[in-house]
């Protein structure tokens, strides 16, 4: 119910109004009979606390809302961790929420961030599909898009050039002297996925090599191992002998299985990853990969966000990065 306030939910759970406030903002004042009833209460009514008028008498709320396509992901993690030491600095906190590669949950988000009428948004998008950002752009609060170019120029963004982050995995595999290389990533509605198949992909067909898709729906170290099984029971004529996976997480898990079942990598099969996680440099095979320098993209992409409500009126900004290889012992020397 749009309209229901502290007063219904006091009257439905038979409570004063004060012990209402005291529920919501200290419940140790308050008997656990009381609050179970009014905690009920709110349940029942879809009671909101009107945050947002507390926050529009103090002026700001000093707070940034973050979401991110997937927490799990260190690069995620740290991308948080970059934008939560710029904004608490700036005298900010970061309220994150973890979309989990769904566009629903994401938008759940993005409700809860304008209902607390909060200060700017800092997000990961999940898709292609911004328009739920467009309530903030009419009221003036600055979105910075993370991990992410908008194409329209409507949004700050910070981003990663990840078709050439492709292009360097495909190269490296091919002077390594694979011929065969497989890309392993998705989902595709994701820009990120995209742009790294498309990298690789455009770098192993001009230089004549064969190249193969496993497209998959999420990526993790168990669906890794899954596919793992799967590569290592392919005859010898339709297996792989270069492996680019879209994260570390999946990638590692590839080599993880492959090792179980006797192949040796980079021996018989070489392996890249994306991202260049903590775990990546010490796995049993340590693993190359393409680093993204998550910490500084959020500390970027907070940085906008405060210059934007510094200066409004100022050209809105998209700074990309440039990805890197660091190469170890998963994908062989130069031939």
């Amino acid at each position: 119910m749009a309209d229901v306030g502290i007063r219904d939910v006091a009257a439905r759970a038979g409570v004063s109004v004060s012990t209402v406030s005291n529920v919501l903002n200290r419940p140790e004042l308050v008997s656990k009979d009381a609050a179970q009833r009014v905690q009920q209460a709110v349940a029942d009514l879809d009671y909101v606390p009107n945050v947002a008028a507390r926050q529009l008498r103090a002026g700001r709320s000093n707070v940034f809302g973050m979401a991110v396509i997937n927490i799990t992901n260190p690069f995620f993690s740290e991308a948080v961790l970059g934008a939560e030491e710029v904004a608490e600095e700036a005298g900010y906190s970061v309220i994150v929420g973890n979309s989990y590669d769904s566009f629903p949950r994401e938008s759940r988000y993005l409700d809860l961030f304008d209902r607390q009428r909060l200060d700017g948004i800092l997000l990961a998008p999940v898709s292609d599909d911004l328009s739920g950002l467009e309530r903030f752009v009419k009221r003036g609060v600055p979105i910075v898009l993370v991990d992410r170019v908008d194409s329209s120029g409507a949004h700050l963004s910070v981003s990663l050039n990840d078709v050439q982050g492709g292009v360097l995995a495909a190269a490296h595999l091919l002077a390594g002297g694979a011929r065969h290389i497989a890309f392993v990533g998705g989902p595709f509605y994701v820009a990120q996925m995209r742009d790294r198949h498309e990298g690789v992909e455009r770098t192993v067909r001009e230089a004549g090599a064969r190249f193969s898709l496993i497209e998959t729906n999420t990526l993790s170290v168990r669906l890794g191992r899954e596919l793992g099984d799967r590569i290592a029971g392919m005859n010898e004529v339709d297996r792989p002998d270069g492996v680019f996976g879209a994260n570390d997480e999946v990638a590692l898990g590839i080599m993880q299985s492959l090792i179980h079942h006797g192949v040796s990598v980079p021996g018989d099969i070489a392996i890249v990853g994306y991202d260049d996680i903590d775990f990546a440099a010490s796995a049993i095979v340590p693993l190359t990969s393409i680093r993204q320098p998550s910490i500084e993209m959020g500390r970027s992409a907070a940085g906008l966000l405060l210059s934007a409500l510094s200066e409004p009126d100022e050209p809105l900004k998209s700074v990309r990065f440039e990805p890197t290889l660091v190469q170890r012992q998963s994908t062989r020397p130069r031939v």
